[in-house]
């Protein structure tokens, strides 16, 4: 992809955005945790679905990792967890 010059009187599409249009989304201490909760479950081999549902809900995650690596299938420790 090519630069693109712009003339003396253009601005660029940056320079033109209104600053009270860019908003940050601060999450929650809850948010932040689940968040790292599903990234770990993800690591560990659990397909996304049942990852999400475990990073939202109270279950273990050491328990939940442990399962996984002793050689359970993912539903079924979702099913024991959950």
């Amino acid at each position: 992809m090519g630069r693109v010059r712009l003339g003396k009187d253009e601005t660029s599409p940056i320079e033109s955005l209104d600053m009270t249009e860019i908003v940050e989304h601060e999450q929650s201490d809850r948010d932040k945790v689940a968040s790292w909760r599903l990234h770990q479950l993800i690591e560990a081999g659990y397909p996304v679905h049942f990852a999400e549902r475990l990073a939202h809900s109270d279950a273990d995650l050491h328990r939940a990792v442990q399962l996984l690596r002793s050689g359970c299938d993912a539903k079924v420790a979702a099913e024991i967890l959950l």
